[in-house]
Protein backbone atom coordinates (compact mmCIF):
# COMPACT_ATOMS: atom_id res chain seq x y z
CA UNK A 1 0.00 0.00 0.00
CA UNK A 2 1.48 3.41 -0.92
CA UNK A 3 2.78 5.37 2.04
CA UNK A 4 1.35 8.61 0.62
CA UNK A 5 -2.15 7.51 1.56
CA UNK A 6 -1.12 7.39 5.22
CA UNK A 7 0.43 10.86 5.13
CA UNK A 8 -2.39 12.63 3.34
CA UNK A 9 -3.98 15.77 4.69
CA UNK A 10 -6.69 15.82 7.31
CA UNK A 11 -10.17 15.09 6.05
CA UNK A 12 -13.10 17.37 6.83
CA UNK A 13 -16.40 15.79 7.73
CA UNK A 14 -19.70 17.13 9.00
CA UNK A 15 -21.40 15.95 12.09
CA UNK A 16 -24.66 17.15 13.56
CA UNK A 17 -24.38 15.97 17.17
CA UNK A 18 -26.75 17.26 19.82
CA UNK A 19 -24.58 19.38 22.05
CA UNK A 20 -26.66 19.31 25.23
CA UNK A 21 -24.64 17.82 28.09
CA UNK A 22 -27.19 16.05 30.28
CA UNK A 23 -26.66 15.93 34.03
CA UNK A 24 -27.34 12.30 35.05
CA UNK A 25 -28.58 13.14 38.55
CA UNK A 26 -30.48 16.30 37.65
CA UNK A 27 -34.23 16.44 38.19
CA UNK A 28 -36.27 17.82 35.27
CA UNK A 29 -38.14 21.10 35.76
CA UNK A 30 -40.56 22.92 33.48
CA UNK A 31 -40.95 26.52 32.44
CA UNK A 32 -44.23 28.37 31.98
CA UNK A 33 -44.58 26.96 28.44
CA UNK A 34 -44.36 23.40 29.68
CA UNK A 35 -40.95 22.76 28.08
CA UNK A 36 -38.67 20.48 30.02
CA UNK A 37 -35.34 21.67 31.39
CA UNK A 38 -32.50 19.83 33.03
CA UNK A 39 -30.02 21.58 35.29
CA UNK A 40 -26.26 21.35 34.91
CA UNK A 41 -23.42 22.30 37.19
CA UNK A 42 -22.59 25.96 37.11
CA UNK A 43 -19.31 26.96 35.50
CA UNK A 44 -17.21 30.09 35.31
CA UNK A 45 -18.70 33.22 33.73
CA UNK A 46 -15.61 33.42 31.55
CA UNK A 47 -16.17 34.01 27.83
CA UNK A 48 -14.34 32.02 25.16
CA UNK A 49 -11.26 33.68 23.70
CA UNK A 50 -8.61 32.75 21.16
CA UNK A 51 -5.82 30.92 22.94
CA UNK A 52 -7.91 29.49 25.76
CA UNK A 53 -6.76 25.95 26.60
CA UNK A 54 -8.69 22.83 27.56
CA UNK A 55 -7.51 19.45 28.78
CA UNK A 56 -9.65 17.62 26.21
CA UNK A 57 -12.16 18.05 23.39
CA UNK A 58 -14.94 17.09 25.79
CA UNK A 59 -13.89 19.83 28.21
CA UNK A 60 -14.16 22.38 25.40
CA UNK A 61 -17.66 21.13 24.57
CA UNK A 62 -18.77 21.37 28.20
CA UNK A 63 -17.37 24.90 28.53
CA UNK A 64 -18.98 26.24 25.34
CA UNK A 65 -22.27 24.49 26.12
CA UNK A 66 -22.37 26.16 29.55
CA UNK A 67 -21.53 29.50 27.91
CA UNK A 68 -24.33 28.99 25.37
CA UNK A 69 -26.79 28.18 28.15
CA UNK A 70 -25.80 31.29 30.08
CA UNK A 71 -25.90 33.64 27.06
CA UNK A 72 -29.12 32.25 25.58
CA UNK A 73 -28.58 29.90 22.64
CA UNK A 74 -28.20 26.18 22.04
CA UNK A 75 -24.83 24.77 21.01
CA UNK A 76 -24.48 22.26 18.20
CA UNK A 77 -21.39 20.10 17.67
CA UNK A 78 -20.54 20.67 14.01
CA UNK A 79 -17.64 19.80 11.70
CA UNK A 80 -14.42 18.05 12.65
CA UNK A 81 -11.11 17.05 11.11
CA UNK A 82 -9.58 13.66 11.68
CA UNK A 83 -5.91 12.67 11.45
CA UNK A 84 -5.38 10.06 8.74
CA UNK A 85 -2.42 8.70 10.68
CA UNK A 86 -4.36 7.44 13.69
CA UNK A 87 -7.97 8.39 12.90
CA UNK A 88 -8.33 10.61 15.97
CA UNK A 89 -10.20 13.93 15.91
CA UNK A 90 -7.76 16.86 16.06
CA UNK A 91 -10.00 19.80 15.11
CA UNK A 92 -13.57 20.60 16.09
CA UNK A 93 -16.07 23.38 15.37
CA UNK A 94 -18.85 24.19 17.85
CA UNK A 95 -21.64 26.40 16.54
CA UNK A 96 -25.00 27.94 17.38
CA UNK A 97 -27.89 25.64 16.50
CA UNK A 98 -29.17 28.32 14.11
CA UNK A 99 -25.99 28.06 12.01
CA UNK A 100 -26.49 27.44 8.28
CA UNK A 101 -29.75 27.19 6.38
CA UNK A 102 -32.16 24.34 5.91
CA UNK A 103 -32.14 22.80 2.45
CA UNK A 104 -35.29 23.59 0.50
CA UNK A 105 -37.18 20.53 -0.67
CA UNK A 106 -40.31 20.35 -2.84
CA UNK A 107 -43.46 20.18 -0.76
CA UNK A 108 -45.23 16.85 -1.06
CA UNK A 109 -48.62 18.41 -0.56
CA UNK A 110 -49.98 21.93 -0.79
CA UNK A 111 -52.07 21.23 2.30
CA UNK A 112 -49.05 20.28 4.35
CA UNK A 113 -48.10 22.83 6.99
CA UNK A 114 -44.72 24.46 6.23
CA UNK A 115 -41.94 23.65 8.66
CA UNK A 116 -40.79 26.25 11.12
CA UNK A 117 -37.51 28.00 10.33
CA UNK A 118 -34.90 26.57 12.70
CA UNK A 119 -31.69 27.80 11.02
CA UNK A 120 -30.97 31.43 10.24
CA UNK A 121 -27.36 31.45 9.05
CA UNK A 122 -25.91 32.41 12.43
CA UNK A 123 -22.09 32.69 12.37
CA UNK A 124 -21.43 32.38 16.11
CA UNK A 125 -18.91 29.63 16.85
CA UNK A 126 -15.67 28.53 18.41
CA UNK A 127 -13.03 26.33 16.78
CA UNK A 128 -10.73 24.22 18.93
CA UNK A 129 -7.73 22.22 17.76
CA UNK A 130 -5.41 19.76 19.43
CA UNK A 131 -1.83 20.91 19.87
CA UNK A 132 1.29 18.73 20.04
CA UNK A 133 1.21 19.16 23.82
CA UNK A 134 -2.12 17.34 23.93
CA UNK A 135 -4.01 20.49 24.94
CA UNK A 136 -7.03 21.70 22.99
CA UNK A 137 -6.80 25.41 22.14
CA UNK A 138 -9.41 27.87 20.85
CA UNK A 139 -8.17 29.03 17.44
CA UNK A 140 -11.26 31.02 16.45
CA UNK A 141 -14.15 32.66 18.29
CA UNK A 142 -17.13 34.45 16.73
CA UNK A 143 -19.30 36.00 19.43
CA UNK A 144 -22.02 37.82 17.47
CA UNK A 145 -25.37 36.17 16.69
CA UNK A 146 -27.81 37.33 14.01
CA UNK A 147 -30.90 36.46 16.04
CA UNK A 148 -32.39 37.15 19.44
CA UNK A 149 -30.80 35.38 22.38
CA UNK A 150 -33.01 33.82 25.03
CA UNK A 151 -31.22 33.16 28.31
CA UNK A 152 -32.34 29.87 29.86
CA UNK A 153 -34.24 30.12 33.20
CA UNK A 154 -32.23 29.29 36.30
CA UNK A 155 -33.53 27.31 39.28
CA UNK A 156 -30.72 27.19 41.87
CA UNK A 157 -28.22 26.03 39.25
CA UNK A 158 -27.79 26.90 35.59
CA UNK A 159 -30.25 25.06 33.36
CA UNK A 160 -30.47 24.34 29.67
CA UNK A 161 -33.28 23.49 27.27
CA UNK A 162 -33.56 19.79 26.66
CA UNK A 163 -36.64 19.59 24.44
CA UNK A 164 -36.52 19.75 20.65
CA UNK A 165 -39.19 20.56 18.09
CA UNK A 166 -40.28 17.78 15.68
CA UNK A 167 -38.53 19.62 12.84
CA UNK A 168 -35.24 19.71 14.75
CA UNK A 169 -35.57 16.00 15.53
CA UNK A 170 -36.14 15.21 11.84
CA UNK A 171 -33.06 17.22 10.90
CA UNK A 172 -31.08 15.45 13.61
CA UNK A 173 -32.12 12.02 12.33
CA UNK A 174 -31.12 12.91 8.75
CA UNK A 175 -27.76 14.29 9.88
CA UNK A 176 -26.97 11.19 11.94
CA UNK A 177 -28.05 8.89 9.12
CA UNK A 178 -25.78 10.71 6.66
CA UNK A 179 -22.89 10.58 9.14
CA UNK A 180 -23.42 6.86 9.65
CA UNK A 181 -23.30 6.26 5.90
CA UNK A 182 -20.06 8.26 5.60
CA UNK A 183 -18.45 6.31 8.43
CA UNK A 184 -19.50 3.00 6.88
CA UNK A 185 -17.94 3.98 3.55
CA UNK A 186 -14.77 5.11 5.30
CA UNK A 187 -14.59 1.85 7.28
CA UNK A 188 -15.08 -0.18 4.10
CA UNK A 189 -12.25 1.72 2.38
CA UNK A 190 -9.91 1.15 5.33
CA UNK A 191 -10.81 -2.55 5.42
CA UNK A 192 -10.08 -2.85 1.69
CA UNK A 193 -6.65 -1.26 2.15
CA UNK A 194 -5.92 -3.54 5.11
CA UNK A 195 -6.89 -6.63 3.11
CA UNK A 196 -4.57 -5.52 0.30
CA UNK A 197 -1.64 -5.12 2.70
CA UNK A 198 -2.29 -8.54 4.23
CA UNK A 199 -2.40 -10.17 0.78
CA UNK A 200 0.91 -8.55 -0.19
CA UNK A 201 2.49 -9.70 3.08
CA UNK A 202 1.26 -13.25 2.52
CA UNK A 203 2.62 -13.32 -1.05
CA UNK A 204 5.98 -12.00 0.13
CA UNK A 205 6.09 -14.59 2.91
CA UNK A 206 5.35 -17.40 0.46
CA UNK A 207 8.08 -16.14 -1.86
CA UNK A 208 10.62 -16.13 0.97
CA UNK A 209 9.56 -19.63 2.01
CA UNK A 210 10.14 -20.96 -1.52
CA UNK A 211 13.59 -19.36 -1.68
CA UNK A 212 14.54 -20.85 1.68
CA UNK A 213 13.35 -24.29 0.57
CA UNK A 214 15.49 -24.04 -2.59
CA UNK A 215 18.56 -23.07 -0.57
CA UNK A 216 18.04 -25.91 1.91
CA UNK A 217 17.63 -28.41 -0.93
CA UNK A 218 20.84 -27.19 -2.58
CA UNK A 219 22.77 -27.55 0.66
CA UNK A 220 21.49 -31.09 1.10
CA UNK A 221 22.65 -31.99 -2.41
CA UNK A 222 26.10 -30.60 -1.69
CA UNK A 223 26.38 -32.58 1.53
CA UNK A 224 25.24 -35.83 -0.11
CA UNK A 225 27.39 -35.64 -3.27
CA UNK A 226 30.18 -33.07 -3.07
CA UNK A 227 32.19 -34.85 -5.84
CA UNK A 228 29.41 -34.38 -8.41
CA UNK A 229 29.25 -30.70 -7.53
CA UNK A 230 33.03 -30.40 -8.00
CA UNK A 231 32.85 -32.03 -11.46
CA UNK A 232 30.07 -29.60 -12.52
CA UNK A 233 32.31 -26.71 -11.63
Amino acid sequence: MPCSSLDSNLDLQSMGENASMEEPEAEPIQNSDGKEFVSVEGTSDEEPYVGKEFESEEAAKVFYDAYATRVGFIMRVDAFRRSMRDGKVVWRRLVCNKEGFRKLRPRRSENRKPRAITREGCKAMIVVKKEKTGKWVVSRFVKEHNHQLVPIPVNGRRSMLLSQTPDEKDVKIRELTAELQRERKRSAAIQEQLDMVLREMEEHSNHLSRNIDDIVQSLREIESNPVALFKRQ
